[in-house]
């Protein structure tokens, strides 16, 4: 598992990071203050207080598919 900062500021971020995600298998959660969503539902993020950096939880343990997820949300990456 890796865990890696975002911030999702516009809704077009928001459309764009849960399109990029659906294409991997793996799970992804999105975590803030003692919340978690699934990151690939769109209505669960916009629950959230987008305002605050989010922590994404990558479950996978295949660097490639790691190394593939992380270039394809690079655009809303805060810190890794």
């Amino acid at each position: 598992m890796r865990e890696v900062t975002i911030k999702l500021e516009t809704i077009n971020d928001v459309k764009n990071f849960v399109s990029a995600v659906t294409k991997f298998e793996c799970y992804f959660d999105i975590a803030v203050d003692r919340y978690v969503v699934d990151a690939k539902l769109i209505m669960g993020i916009f629950s959230l207080d987008l305002s605050k950096p989010l922590i994404l939880q990558i479950k996978t343990d295949d660097e490639k598919e790691i190394g593939d997820i992380l270039k394809a949300i690079s655009a809303v990456i805060v810190s890794e």
